[in-house]
């Protein structure tokens, strides 16, 4: 087996709901206020309720020639889009052209984190956005054949509520992972290390599910004013990255991986150059700032990333080998972020073998596959070289 034949697992790449998901699947009381595709102005754009916007039609910017729009954040209706973005049938075909093997795929529309449903005022519709999605999405699971397992989103504003949808989508529906707001303190609720939120580490723990902290769960990073739409992509996906740093910070000095030391946790879309500079500043800021109080805490901060956090990487190319050298082969993983702004697309091989092709055979497998499969519950595909 080589690197050009190794199986890909890519863990972060994003489903674009059609414009019936919601619709179709409404009762006759919430019809009219569900999510659904409106025309404004030429451009297509998701709303809920009476008018309130939620998003673009996709954050798809790849065109049925497997061309990239540039600058923005979306293309400006389904009809410009790749259909993969949104047909399984599609998707996979598309993935069997750019050597994906399976892909782990997140919302659009509600949030990476489930976090845009708290625009919505009604209770029950947010109920409903939400139990509609999960079944939508593991229709598309079962449609993949195999190739595609999308991540459940919880109503994390109602733990009661979250704790049985975990269960319905793990149990009922087959779903291998949830997404998760890394910021439920920006709608009042308590941080994830308050014992609030220990019922749900319960469950995902004894059901062996990952926790998704993707890029953007808790809030858009703000940008300066005055900048036009391509500096505020740039500049806001930069930003994006820092947030993921400032969640796996907190959860290595919180407390929360003693309490639940199997439960794994994956920053999504956050890149990896970042993690051996905050292992550093975390090694030194806990002996030169808690040499009393660190006895409390049973690890060190490394020990902690190295047994329970995972990250993945796509764009980067300067040192990506030499930082998986520091931090570790088994808690790396590799996405491409398919079909947002930044994604890697197409030349996904291409990539993989300059970025990772130095690394030894079985580090390589770890990345494009190995530690995926372990973390998401997947069988380890076959060598198909």
């Amino acid at each position: 087996m080589t690197i050009q034949t190794m199986p890909i697992i890519d863990i972060d790449t994003h489903y674009t709901e059609p414009p019936d998901l919601w619709t179709s699947r409404a009762p006759a009381k919430l019809r009219g206020q569900v999510p659904r595709v409106v025309d404004k102005g030429g451009r297509q754009t998701w709303v809920v309720e009476d008018d309130t916007r939620l998003s673009p039609p996709g954050f798809c910017v790849i065109r049925p020639d497997r061309t990239k729009l540039r600058g923005q954040f979306s293309l400006a209706r389904f009809d410009e889009m790749h259909p993969g973005a949104t047909d399984p049938a599609r998707r996979v075909e598309d993935m069997d052209q750019v050597g994906i093997h399976s892909q782990i795929l997140y919302p659009n529309v509600v949030g990476f984190g489930g976090n845009m449903i708290m625009r919505i005022a009604d209770a029950d519709l947010r109920r409903f956005c939400v139990t509609a999605y999960n079944d939508a999405i593991a229709e598309l699971q079962a449609a993949g054949a195999g190739r595609l397992f999308p991540q459940a989103v919880l109503p994390f504003w109602d733990l009661d509520f979250a704790l049985s949808e975990l269960r319905r989508t793990s149990e009922e529906l087959g779903l291998t992972g949830f997404t998760m707001t890394d910021s439920p303190q920006e709608w009042g609720l308590p941080t994830l290390n308050e014992t609030h939120w220990d019922p749900l580490w319960e469950i995902a723990q004894d059901k062996d599910l990952p926790v998704n902290f993707h890029i953007g769960s808790g809030g858009f990073a703000g940008t300066w004013t005055g900048y036009d739409l391509p500096q505020m992509v740039a500049t806001s996906s930069v930003m994006l990255f820092m947030n993921n740093m400032r969640c796996l910070t907190n959860l290595i000095f919180s407390g929360l991986l003693d309490r639940f030391p199997r439960l794994r946790f994956v920053s999504v879309e956050s890149g990896i150059g970042w993690i051996p500079f905050m292992l550093e500043a975390c090694e030194y800021q806990m002996d030169e700032n808690m040499p009393a109080d660190y006895a409390k805490l049973e690890l060190r901060p490394r020990e902690y990333f190295h047994r329970q956090l995972f990250a993945s990487y796509w764009f980067e190319e300067e040192n990506v080998a030499d930082t998986i050298r520091r931090i570790g082969a088994d808690n790396v993983m590799f996405e491409t972020d398919f079909p947002h702004p930044t994604c890697l697309y197409p030349d996904v091989r291409k990539h993989v073998a300059k970025t990772i092709g130095s690394l030894p055979e079985d580090a390589q497998r770890k990345i494009l596959y190995g530690t995926a499969a372990s973390v998401y519950g997947l069988p380890v595909p076959a060598d198909e070289g």
